[in-house]
């Protein structure tokens, strides 16, 4: 049986991915700013400002929700619908 890694050796481990990831996600809102025309009404971009905006929740770990991932990916998923076989033919 494995031990489980301690909060310090978990960011050792993932520290420089995560740098990674969030400097990704920052070239890309730089790239949307800086393109021709508006995203303002875009329900896309609403769903990426209202994921960040779980994150920056976030930023003090010991007092935010641990469920982030979920609550994250409830942003970005579809209503659960009961016909869905019928649609995709299955």
């Amino acid at each position: 049986m494995s031990v489980p890694l301690s909060a310090p050796d978990l960011l050792t481990r993932d520290f420089l991915e995560v740098r990674a990831k969030i400097l990704e996600l920052a070239a890309c809102l730089d790239r949307f700013q800086r393109a021709e025309g508006s995203l303002a009404g875009d329900p896309r971009m609403r769903r990426i400002q209202d994921g960040l905006a779980v994150l920056q929740g976030a930023a003090q770990l010991e007092s935010a929700e641990p469920n982030r991932a979920e609550q994250v990916q409830q942003i970005f998923s579809l209503p659960y619908d009961e016909e869905w076989r019928k649609k995709w033919g299955i």
